[in-house]
């Protein structure tokens, strides 16, 4: 049985197994690689996708529970007016590997998103992904630049 989403605003029917993670439908069936399998468990934030809206970790996320919803992946954010997450990211140099900043970037937009009156302490206090490499101060000059000084 075909399971039916939107994926970056495209229609998509997939056959799959409805418990397969959403995280290896959007990789290995849609090739949309830009977010990255970590820790497998739902923990690290490296897998990060919004669903609905919503953030969501989609290594820890079935298909099933996608059926009919609305999925955006970092290739798809830039069609948003979220999209100045990934410019603020830009501007302030956060990538050192790279490796889990599709995930912080979907996690702040899912941040701002869900709460658009959120203060930068606020975003940053929320924030519970991971980065190997350290990069968290400028993570946190990427979001300070999110907020226009009052």
């Amino acid at each position: 049985m075909a399971i039916d989403i939107t994926v970056n605003g495209e229609q998509r029917s997939l056959d799959a197994d409805p418990a397969t993670p959403l995280l290896w439908v959007l990789r290995d069936e849609l090739k949309l690689t830009g977010t990255k399998f970590g820790c497998g468990a739902g923990q690290c934030g490296a897998c990060t996708v919004h669903v609905n809206g919503a953030a969501v970790r989609s290594c820890a996320y079935p298909l099933s529970a996608a059926a009919g919803a609305e999925v955006r992946t970092i290739e798809g954010l830039a069609a948003t007016p979220l999209a100045r997450v990934q410019d603020a990211w830009v501007a302030a140099q956060v990538p050192q590997c790279g490796y889990c900043q599709p995930g912080m970037i979907m996690s702040v937009a899912g941040i701002l998103a869900e709460s658009p009156a959120a203060t930068p302490a606020q975003v940053k206090a929320r924030l519970t992904n991971i980065c190997r490499c350290g990069t968290y101060d400028r993570i946190a000059q990427a979001i300070d630049t999110l907020f226009p000084a009052s």
